[in-house]
């Protein structure tokens, strides 16, 4: 039976830890920059840490919440996470500092299990809504967090980095209470791989066309998005001579268009214009933001295209992942979002360490220009390749 009750719930948990990491996303290349005065490329070095991390356990994670349950494993990388930001809490050396990093990319690999709960609790019909409000999660969680990470550093590094901490163990503690198990098909006899790289999960669900096409096409979105990670802020700092409260004013205004879009506007636009309609629109949308931010000019310039960027992100994302769910097995959800979040992270490893190259090296441009050659990628398949291949509804 499909838990409709639970949607709210698992909102919750994700937004509130999701604010934990939103307070450090405007504050942490600025610290690194300023307070433990490393340069861009290093810096592009941390954030791929956190990322590669989750490639390493988004499938492993994956395949034991389909065995063991959902929120066993939720509960127990939310504990993870706190203890990451903690120790950046308490940073004073780029090693302390790639620790907390990696501690926290364990933490953060309970993301693709939240949307094998959506999958869980959802039908295929209003699976698109569902994801929807995970994205709605992230995109709150970017609203208030960045603002509250912007006004935490007039405090201190060391008070953000709590605050962090505090917003995940509350969320901890309201899984443990309120959140139900959503897994009910539990694979008793699953086989988890010891093995640091699960190679045999990987080619189980590469071995289905139309996910190894979805998801490959997920990959270059995440690479697109993922050169401007870091970056962004010092776009900011360096061209623009944001603080740090208004770069979080800028990824607020993100977070608040891309919760708008997905927990109000995707599932009747899923209905209105079906999903390759959107996903033709929201990746010329992503294009055009990625190729305008760095010639934008000033706030207000920057702020109307970064709503435009983030209405592309919004459509663009929950619909790829209801159509990988939606091709996918009841049974191996789990699996199939791990593998997904898993090579989604690769393309968050590769795009910070590009990005951050590339704008000490080539330009501040380039970080941004790259992503929106990569979104035109994504657009030219959507239109020419992707409908032969996979049925949309």
């Amino acid at each position: 039976m499909k838990q409709k009750s639970a949607l709210p719930l698992i909102f919750l948990t994700v937004f509130i830890d999701l604010l934990g990491f939103g307070i450090l996303i405007p504050i942490l290349p600025a610290f690194a920059e300023r307070v433990l005065h490393i340069d861009e490329t290093a810096i592009g070095i941390i954030i791929a840490s956190y990322s590669f991390v989750q490639f390493l356990f988004n499938p492993i994670l994956g395949r034991i919440s389909d065995k063991h349950g959902r929120k066993p494993v939720i509960v127990v990388c939310l504990f993870i996470n706190a203890i990451g930001y903690v120790i950046f809490a308490f940073t004073s050396s780029f090693a302390v500092l790639l620790l907390s990093r990696i501690v926290g990319g364990v933490g953060g690999s309970s993301v693709s299990v939240a949307q094998a709960y959506i999958a869980d609790v959802t039908t295929k019909e209003t699976r698109s809504k569902g994801m929807g409000v995970i994205g709605a999660a992230f995109g709150l969680g970017f609203v208030f967090g960045p603002l509250m990470g912007g006004l935490l550093s007039s405090y201190g590094y060391t008070v953000t980095g709590l605050g962090s901490a505090s917003f995940s163990l509350l969320a901890f503690i309201v899984t443990i209470i309120l959140l139900p198990e959503s897994n009910q098909n539990k694979q008793v006899d699953a086989v988890i791989s010891k093995k640091l790289i699960n190679f045999e999960a990987y080619k189980k669900v590469f071995s289905n066309p139309a996910l190894a096409i979805l998801i490959s096409l997920f990959f270059v979105l995440t690479f697109s998005f993922a050169n401007i990670y870091g970056t962004f802020a010092l776009l900011g700092i360096q061209v623009y001579g944001f603080t740090d409260l208004q770069n979080g004013y800028i990824l607020g205004i993100l977070g608040l268009t891309s919760a708008a879009v997905q927990g109000g506007l995707i599932g009747h636009l899923d209905k209105l214009l079906g999903k390759k309609k959107i996903l033709i629109i929201g990746s010329f949308f992503m294009m055009v933001g990625l190729a305008i931010m760095p010639y934008a000019g000033n706030f207000l310039k920057l702020a109307i295209d970064c709503i435009a960027l983030s209405i592309g992100t919004g459509i663009f994302q929950p619909t790829v992942l209801s159509l990988i769910s939606q091709n996918a097995s009841d049974e191996e959800q789990g699996l199939t979002f791990g593998v997904n979040q898993s090579m989604s992270a690769i393309g968050r490893v590769l795009g910070p360490l590009w990005g951050g190259f590339a704008f000490e090296f080539l330009g501040y441009p380039f970080p941004f220009i790259t992503g929106a050659a990569f979104t035109f990628l994504i657009l030219l398949a959507t239109i020419l390749y992707i409908p032969r291949k996979i049925k949309f509804e």
